[in-house]
């Protein structure tokens, strides 16, 4: 699409986004009484209007039914889950039984990793992306000392070549083939927190598997972001959190993904908990650890409900919305805010800025990261007193990521309009 720089055209866009509507279905943070610019779905989404409402729906069952709210009222609490893994599964490219919300993303990941990093023999080594989110980092390093091994011995880490800021594809795979007679796993970040590359799970996915190994991804920052499709990938397993791009709420139940094909393997090895009990025999409260069909058998403590509601909420905007569409505007919108940082890169010529994102839309999603090389820090606090919210990474990175449900193209070009000023003064 030919684009042109201007606010009018950008409120022209607007105009005619079949998307705008929902704006007003979030509350927009308020600087001195005028709302700011918020780019940061990255790190955590907007309220959701209708969060309060949804809130106070399981307060009022539990002030009228006390424990009994499990069983009556028009939103039983024991059924709630089963309102959520429709639209969540729609998100994730899952079938619906292959998706389960509880706990949050490191709990989740020290789960699946229980059933599906079994070290045997020789295979016990694990690829994951060098400089990973901390979540996965610590998970990693504790996780495998709990196997008695050393991380340094056992971890694979994937990192940049020297002088680029992305991993390429090429090494990925390399590493991959490299240890095939020794690899158990391979666990990676679909996109990276730091770069907001967008990496390519389904190839990874299929050279994971051809080296005997099984296959899993973090998708803290592709849940709500970017389309996948976990099932058709042939993944076998999947964990996100779902208070960034799914504006759940900050601390938000997480949700997880596993294929159906291990639903039904009495020989898998899980941590077990209550809420997994087969849902029909669970309050017989009987010895001996039977699953609950799907995914929802690897849960284990009663699920917070006020969690659950916070989530409904958030994900009934999206089906409202529709998550086609929700695709359609997201790329448009992330291709405006390319346009425009991109023709400052080259109408100014003193501007400090380097992109570290990938420039192929299909390495990408909503982020963009901006490398500052000079008075980075001054820079962003500069933005923040304007009214922008974006995001600082240690040493020297902008992150912003202008989100399809609540912003819009004006705002995409006031940050841009409003950076080209700073780096001129």
């Amino acid at each position: 699409m030919a684009f042109e720089n201007s606010i009018t055209y950008a409120q022209q866009l607007d105009r005619i986004d079949p998307l705008a509507k929902y704006r007003d279905q979030f509350i927009i943070p308020e600087h001195n009484g005028k709302q700011q610019l918020y780019f940061l779905g990255n790190s955590l989404g907007l309220q959701p209007r209708r969060t309060k409402e949804r809130l106070h729906q399981i307060l009022g069952n539990w002030a009228d039914y006390g424990v009994e709210g499990w069983f009556m009222g028009d939103n039983q609490w024991l059924q709630y889950h089963d309102q959520l893994i429709q639209p969540l599964a729609a998100v994730v490219g899952a079938l619906p039984h292959e998706v389960v919300v509880m706990n949050q993303l490191t709990v989740n990941l020290h789960l699946l990793m229980v059933t599906f990093y079994r070290p045997e023999g020789k295979r016990r080594k694990i690829i994951c992306e060098a400089k990973a989110f901390p979540s996965d980092q610590y998970m990693f390093e504790t996780h495998v000392k709990h196997h008695g091994f050393d991380p340094a011995e056992v971890l694979i880490e994937v990192a940049p070549r020297t002088g680029e800021h992305t991993i390429r594809e090429e090494d990925i795979l390399a590493a991959i083939d490299q240890h095939k007679d020794e690899l158990a796993l391979v666990l990676w970040g679909g996109i990276n927190y730091y770069t907001g590359q967008l990496f390519d799970m389904a190839t990874i996915t299929r050279a994971a598997q051809a080296a005997g190994a099984k296959v899993g991804f973090d998708l803290a920052h592709v849940a709500g972001n970017v389309p996948v499709q976990l099932h058709d990938w042939n993944v076998d397993f999947a964990c996100w959190c779902s208070y960034k791009y799914l504006n759940s709420g900050p601390g938000a139940i997480g949700g997880a993904y596993i294929h159906e094909r291990y639903h039904n393997d009495p020989t898998l090895h899980r941590f077990a908990g209550w809420w997994g009990y087969d849902k029909a025999t669970r309050f017989k409260m009987e010895k001996g650890f039977v699953p609950d069909a799907g995914a929802q058998g690897w849960q284990l403590s009663t699920p917070s409900v006020l969690l659950y509601a916070a989530h409904k909420a958030a994900l009934e905007i999206v089906e409202e919305a529709g998550w086609q569409n929700i695709q359609q505007k997201r790329q448009q919108l992330n291709a405006w805010l390319w346009y425009l940082v991109e023709e400052l890169e080259t109408s100014i010529p003193q501007a400090r800025l380097e992109i570290i994102t990938p420039r192929s839309e299909a390495a990408r999603g909503s982020q963009i990261s901006l490398l500052v090389h000079r008075k980075g820090r001054q820079l962003f606090d500069a933005l923040t007193e304007a009214g922008i919210i974006v995001d600082w990474r240690e040493p020297n990175v902008i992150r912003l990521a202008p989100v399809a449900l609540y912003n819009t193209y004006e705002e995409v070009w006031k940050f841009v309009d409003t950076l080209a000023r700073l780096i001129r003064q």
